[in-house]
């Protein structure tokens, strides 16, 4: 694996607000002043994590994601956060993987948060998505999908990184500081969660904590509080190094996720 050069957007989001949130993530990416392979949005970028689904919606290929397309042109990279679709007469909290050319995957939510009625507007995902960059095996998950390790767990087809993008409450900031870091030693890979700050239209305040933690709990980057644009570096090399070193992944249950 090569080293994988990363961008987080810790930012404020305007509530149900998308042409303002993506005009000013547009120019707090103007800050990024060194090539990145991977720039990572929070959950529900261009909203906030709004229950407004019927208002707030995108179709597959809608404005939003023909934003992003036009984020991974500009910095030749690969753009992903999720957002609100609009599908066969559902919705989805749907993570998008936006490559320079235009293509994507996507990951729909699997848990939805049932404390804040998030079952009572979107449908759940079924399966994880394993997409690759540089060598690397990502994992995309979503915000309260960090609570429950069985379906985040690193069996079969093998990530080297776990990405979680979020809108955690700060209220819950001590949960969240300590299953990452749990997350990325369990699994031997890097983890990154991507948050939030400020209030959102429920006056929920988010204290952002975004971070960077590699596959021996090390902390390779965090930030609370503020809005941030900030690269860092993972390496390949540790991931390998790690599991070399500490082979315990192989002694792990196997089993089949649906």
């Amino acid at each position: 694996m090569e080293n994988l050069k990363i961008t987080i957007y810790q930012g404020y989001l305007f509530w149900e607000k998308i042409d303002q949130n993506l005009q000013n993530i547009a120019l707090r990416l103007g800050n990024i002043r060194e090539k990145t392979d991977l720039i990572i949005l929070p959950e529900m970028f261009n909203t906030g994590f709004t229950m407004n689904a019927p208002d707030l919606a995108e179709p597959m290929g809608g404005k939003t994601m023909q934003w992003m397309h036009k984020i991974a042109q500009r910095f030749d990279c690969v753009v992903t956060g999720s957002l609100i679709i609009a599908e066969a007469g559902k919705y989805y909290n749907r993570l998008i993987w936006m490559l320079p050319n235009g293509t994507c995957n996507y990951y729909d939510k699997r848990h939805l948060f049932a404390l804040g009625n998030e079952h009572d507007t979107y449908t759940p995902g079924a399966k994880r998505l394993i997409v690759e960059l540089k060598g690397w095996k990502i994992c995309p998950a979503i915000c309260y999908d960090l609570r429950f390790p069985v379906w985040l767990r690193n069996v079969n087809v093998a990530y080297d990184l776990l990405l979680i993008v979020a809108n955690w409450p700060e209220r819950r900031a001590l949960h969240w500081r300590t299953l990452i870091p749990a997350r990325a030693v369990e699994n031997q890979s890097y983890v990154i969660g991507v948050n939030r700050v400020g209030h959102d239209g429920n006056e929920v305040y988010h204290s952002g904590d975004s971070t960077c933690i590699d596959p021996n709990g090390n902390v390779v980057y965090y930030k609370r509080d503020e809005e941030d644009v900030y690269t860092f570096t993972i390496i390949g090399d540790e991931v390998i190094k790690t599991r070399r070193a500490m082979p315990f992944l192989k002694d792990a249950e196997k089993f089949n996720l649906i």
